[in-house]
């Protein structure tokens, strides 16, 4: 039976349009501070939805992508933990001038996966209740350094340093919290924080004035340069739409 020409012609334009939108489609290869894998995933789903690319998500501690960028691992966009990593990489003209801005700004929290641990002015670390306490690697990771500033300024460092059980990123320090091998920990609001309350345990949000902000840049790459989805996804992290899930993961935008 021969179809009418009429449907022969829809379909073959829709073919055609199929065609071109996949031809438009690219892949933008991302390096993501651990902190920000979770709200990120999310941002990657709505990204693909509003553009047709793909973002893929590599996690872990900003020190450590620096080392791999520098090596030439293939990242096209590159979400910081901090600021000056991403200044860094400019300096260096191993990004697109011009390309780097502060997607959001962090704050640190004080964590138990136990209901009954974290008093609401972390008063706990003053106590002898817990054998370990979790933290990022301060020398790779910007939310572990900015638990050291806190305890520093607390006066505790000297005290709980014996106690410390360090993670390469901040997913390994909370991974010793939410395991139990670390009665608490230093972690991201991020992880343990979702459209405003928290998800579970006890926590202290640790005042900001103790330690120094934790803006976290992003930045395009060199490698990234004539990636059409490595732009576009520069252009939608600074979207109403993307700053809405950033904000409902604790952050500020």
């Amino acid at each position: 039976m021969k179809l009418p020409l009429a449907f022969r012609l829809a379909a073959a334009t829709l073919l055609m349009l199929g065609a071109s939108l996949a031809s438009r489609a690219a892949e933008v290869q991302v390096a993501v501070a651990a902190n920000f894998f979770a709200p990120m995933k999310a941002i990657a789903a709505e990204f693909e939805k509003a553009s047709g690319h793909k973002a893929m998500l590599s996690s872990g501690a900003t020190g450590k992508f620096y080392a791999q960028i520098r090596s030439g691992a293939p990242f096209d966009v590159f979400l910081a933990a901090d600021e000056e990593t991403p200044d860094r990489l400019d300096k260096e003209n191993a990004t697109v001038a011009g390309s780097r801005f502060t997607y959001a700004t962090g704050k640190l929290v004080l964590w138990s996966a136990r209901p009954d641990v974290v008093d609401a002015k972390g008063e706990v670390l003053r106590s002898a209740k817990f054998a370990h306490i979790a933290l990022a690697a301060p020398k790779l990771a910007p939310y572990g350094a900015a638990a050291v500033e806190t305890l520093t300024r607390l006066g505790l460092l000297a005290q709980l340093e014996p106690r410390f059980v360090q993670g390469e990123s901040i997913g390994q320090a909370f991974s010793f919290v939410y395991t139990g091998n670390a009665e608490l920990g230093f972690v991201a609001l991020s992880q343990v924080w979702e459209n405003g309350k928290l998800k579970s345990g006890s926590a202290w949000i640790v005042p900001a004035q103790l330690h120094s902000p934790i803006r976290q840049d992003a930045v395009l790459l060199a490698r990234g340069k004539d990636n059409a989805a490595a732009a576009a996804l520069i252009a939608y992290l600074k979207s109403d739409a993307a700053k809405a899930v950033i904000r409902s993961f604790g952050y500020d935008t």
